[in-house]
């Protein structure tokens, strides 16, 4: 393990000079400061609540990696004040998927910080995320000396066909997906990493029907109290040290995690779907999105009659997909 984490640390220096700063404001950020890091492509019209959401949570500067956009989403980052942001034309897939970009600017700039790593249709909701400010939360982790916090992937839809409704820049996309599976979930642990394997929702339902094991894997740890030796392996979904990985109880108790409500799910993601089949830059020569082509060309419906109305994280903890642990 101790040889994968030094293999993946020299991928990310050398996959750092490809990284061309188009606003490099890290000068700004103080000891103390929670960083927000994200890899992106074209997302100019989610990124006005997207930055606003975290803004309001707390979030003291956003480290971006943008991946050759042309919807000019790159000059809107780099006009923000609280915005560092890097370009390359280099190919996703050869980042491992952006990972080597962020392990290296998590590296020289995140260390013993808390760091928030996030896709741009990720909203991070954690317990009392209404009242308290993501500091509040860190600050309790620094005190009970858990440096990793886990959050399940929750995949959130409309009611009715995707193209039903249109987002608007700058809308809270949970107005038009609001609606999430409470079941359907397997979890399975890796006995390597010693991480939870979450899959099922929606995607799995509608999507990977005669094929769950190959469904996208739900569980994620997107909030780490950073230290240069420390890498993300196969997105937020594994890291090393192997011990980061443990943000469950193994005795059968609850330790605190979160939900990262996941907004794929509007009427902008069948183009998207095509844009990304073609580019062939995702996991497994973009099986992933081959099969949402296939699916979406009959704009399907992925509410059912167990689906739920997203309220908030207390309606998350008792239904069991998130939980505030001994956090009072």
């Amino acid at each position: 393990m101790r040889l994968r984490r030094k293999r993946a640390q020299v991928r990310a220096y050398r996959k750092h000079f490809s990284l061309k700063p188009v606003a490099n404001r890290t000068g700004k950020i103080a000891s103390g400061d929670i960083l927000l890091f994200s890899t992106m492509r074209d997302e100019l019209i989610r990124l006005p609540y997207f930055m606003e959401y975290y803004r309001k949570l707390g979030v003291s500067h956003f480290l971006i990696v943008d991946n050759d956009s042309t919807d000019g989403g790159r000059e809107y980052l780099a006009e923000q004040p609280d915005v560092s942001v890097w370009t390359t034309k280099a190919g996703y897939k050869r980042s491992r998927y952006g990972v080597d970009w962020l392990n290296w600017l998590q590296s020289k700039y995140g260390h013993e910080h808390w760091t928030l790593v996030v896709d741009p249709d990720e909203l991070f909701v954690y317990p009392f995320c209404d009242t308290r400010p993501i500091r509040a939360l860190t600050d309790w982790l620094d005190v009970s000396q858990v440096r990793s916090f886990g959050a399940m992937l929750l995949d959130m839809y409309p009611k009715g066909r995707l193209n039903s409704e249109t987002y608007v820049s700058g809308q809270d996309p949970i107005e038009i997906a609001s609606w999430f599976d409470p079941g359907n979930y397997q979890i399975e642990k890796n006995k390597s990493y010693w991480n939870l394997w979450i899959q099922g929702g929606p995607r799995a339902r509608m999507f990977f029907a005669d094929q769950p094991k190959k469904a996208p894997a739900l569980n994620k740890i997107p909030l780490v109290r950073w230290d240069r030796r420390f890498t993300y392996v196969s997105s937020t979904h594994t890291l090393l040290p192997r011990g980061l990985n443990l943000t469950y109880d193994e005795w059968g108790g609850e330790k605190a995690s979160g939900v990262l409500l996941h907004a794929k799910f509007l009427n902008t993601f069948s183009d998207k779907a095509e844009e990304e089949l073609a580019r062939r830059q995702h996991y497994s020569a973009s099986a992933e999105y081959r099969v949402y082509a296939e699916n979406l060309q009959s704009n399907p419906d992925l509410w059912c009659k167990w689906s739920e109305k997203y309220i908030n994280w207390r309606q998350l903890e008792i239904l069991g997909l998130m939980s505030k642990g001994n956090w009072a």
